[in-house]
């Protein structure tokens, strides 16, 4: 295997030290979502078309004093995944974009997550790398010659490992380094979490805007799937069982989970990445010694005893998140070095 590229000075995480009063995994899950602004970021939207004869919708994002045109035409690019009913102008991408440290950042909304409802059958899932890779290969036509990197969060951080683990010739000389923020492992350990206790909470939250979509969606839907029985899901489990399974080519549920996992993809990345999960993360079960297991050197492990699910909220006056400072800092680091030819 080959080794990790270490540019000329080693990257070291900064530690995450919540306040005592922000260490529940709960508080940090729930009040961090809220509490992430949206301001301070400007969009322009490009339209990508795909093969199937549905589209993509692509957010470039513009901070101020650091917009593409300030930039310039040699800054790097980092493309961002969004995750469960997310897209890409949700605050922890925009806390994403605001530090970017001279690189240009593009959000990739998932279909159905732009706003505007897609045109076919086909919507998204934690396994779907293919309007991923058309992104990516657009973004290398478009701006050739400079580096490129990538971000996701949650079920876009399992897209994004899975799309480096599965593709690694197609990956290799276009993406130079990524971050997956609070990825699952195993989707199978998931999924029991997200299906008891607390998890049913947050799946009731997911489920309320996936049957909103479903029901939008029925026209296309109706002669290839049971709507009804997506609509009397009760938990994530089950809506996928009924919507998510039949619509893109799994058994059921369970090989959903198995087949796409990002676990299983893990040995297979050959670009320098950073993993940020909590270890009481409430959405996932046991599953961090997949990542030991890969004994993969370019995977860099950012595990912490707390941060809850996409939280890492540092403090309250002011605002600091730690994932979306880390993640600009490691991108930031090795886009830098892939420039200078390191």
């Amino acid at each position: 295997m080959n080794s990790l590229p270490v540019p000329s000075a080693a990257f070291r995480l900064e530690p995450f030290t919540p306040p005592w009063g922000l260490r529940n995994p709960h508080m940090q899950s729930v009040l961090a979502n809220g509490l992430r602004p949206q301001t301070g970021v400007s969009f322009r939207r490009q339209r990508l078309d795909t093969p199937d004869g549905d589209f993509v919708d692509l957010d470039f994002a513009d901070v101020a004093g650091a917009s593409w045109a300030d930039l310039g035409d040699k800054a790097a690019i980092v493309l961002l995944l969004h995750g469960l009913e997310g897209s890409a102008r949700r605050g922890y991408a925009c806390e994403t974009y605001k530090p970017a440290r001279g690189i240009r950042a593009v959000g990739l909304n998932f279909r159905s997550c732009s706003g505007e409802m897609n045109r076919t059958a086909y919507l998204y899932h934690a396994g779907a790398t293919g309007d991923v890779a058309l992104v990516m290969n657009w973004l290398g036509n478009q701006f050739p010659g400079v580096a490129k990197g990538m971000v996701g969060f949650s079920l876009g951080a399992n897209v994004l490992l899975k799309y480096l683990g599965e593709r690694e010739d197609e990956v290799e000389g276009q993406v130079a380094t990524a971050v997956a923020v609070s990825p699952p492992f195993d989707m199978v350990a998931g999924s029991q979490a997200f299906n008891q206790g607390h998890g049913r909470l947050y799946a009731r939250l997911f489920l309320r805007t996936l049957k909103e979509k479903t029901r939008a969606h029925t026209a296309l839907l109706a002669d290839k799937i049971d709507v009804d029985q997506v609509l009397r899901a009760q938990t994530v489990a089950e809506f996928d069982d009924a919507l998510t399974a039949p619509l893109h080519g799994f058994r059921d549920a369970q090989d959903y989970y198995t087949r796409c996992g990002a676990g299983r993809f893990l040995p297979g990345v050959r670009v320098p990445t950073l993993l940020l999960r909590a270890r009481d993360d409430p959405f996932f079960g046991d599953d961090l010694h997949l990542v030991s297991q890969a004994a993969n050197p370019f995977l860099v492990p950012g595990f912490t005893d707390h941060g809850g699910h996409v939280g890492f909220l540092e403090g309250l006056i002011p605002r600091r998140f730690w994932a979306e400072r880390q993640a600009a800092r490691f991108l930031a680091h090795y886009l830098n070095a892939s420039a200078r030819g390191s």
